[in-house]
């Protein structure tokens, strides 16, 4: 399990952005394919929007895309380190703005001022205390037809693993705790999407859509959940769907990136 602190520590000063994240795109043949093939398809219904806030941005790798999808951007990230990357990285964009965070509080955004809220490959590492703060400043700060797209951690949803990563002790068996969380991609362990639908109910959101997802395995250790407020324009019944094939749709689309990617033609969009 990672703490605030230890994500901070961890993505603020200990890792090495020298790729700005696109490393992580790399079974996807890239990250323009990534977001043209994957991320855009599961997005596209609610874009372009007025104001739109990304959560945990790294070094930019999808705030790339998402600036043109809006005519207002705000960014939020726990390290300062990442702020500054995208400051520098987007510095011809006046329409963004950059927060530096507690890694729980969107206290800098206006109530009812967000129309997409969206975070990926990031929150995946959040327990389940922060996504429970977050998920309750989205009710706050979600526009009355805003949609939020979160990616976060499914572990919990298999306790016997869970369970076991809790109990591990510290000190002589920390290699058997590393080893245990190298196997679950460093997912959380208290978070899982049931826990994302009860914190969205709580708060007075709907949870309207989670994708159960694999990551580099047959274990649906993510999810993909889409909330909005309750009585939007958005709202329905929640529809849950377990695709254990993620990893075989990234293959497919790093199959094609080679021909369709904007990458392919030596352009970036």
């Amino acid at each position: 399990m990672s703490s605030v602190e230890q994500n901070l520590t961890y993505w603020g000063a200990e890792h090495d952005w020298r790729d700005r994240g696109d490393e992580w795109s790399s079974p996807w043949g890239g990250t323009d394919a990534q977001w043209w093939g994957t991320l855009l398809p599961r997005v596209e219904l609610f874009l372009p929007a007025a104001t739109i806030l990304e959560i945990a941005p790294g070094f930019g790798r999808w705030t790339h895309y998402l600036k043109a999808r809006c005519e207002r951007l705000i960014v939020v990230d726990i390290a300062a380190r990442c702020i500054q990357a995208c400051q520098r990285r987007f510095a011809g964009d006046s329409h963004i703005a950059y927060h530096v965070n507690d890694g729980r509080s969107l206290e800098m955004l206006a109530d009812r001022s967000i129309d997409f809220a969206f975070s990926f490959d990031s929150l995946v590492h959040a327990e389940a205390d922060v996504l429970e703060a977050y998920v309750r400043e989205l009710a706050r700060t979600l526009a009355p037809d805003g949609v939020a797209f979160i990616h976060h951690s499914n572990l919990g949803a298999y306790e016997p693993y869970a369970s076991w990563s809790r109990r591990l002790p510290r000190g002589r068996d920390a290699l058997a705790r590393l080893l245990l969380m190298q196997s679950a991609h460093y997912r959380a362990a208290s978070m899982s999407g049931a826990l994302f639908r009860r914190y969205a109910a709580q708060s007075g959101l709907a949870c309207i859509g989670q994708e159960l997802i694999n990551w580099k395995g047959r274990r649906l250790t993510d999810c993909l959940s889409m909330c909005t407020p309750a009585g939007s324009r958005w709202a329905r019944p929640n529809r849950v769907v377990r695709n254990t094939g993620f990893m075989d749709e990234a293959a497919s689309v790093a199959r094609l990136s080679r021909l369709y990617a904007p990458g392919s033609f030596g352009t970036t969009p």
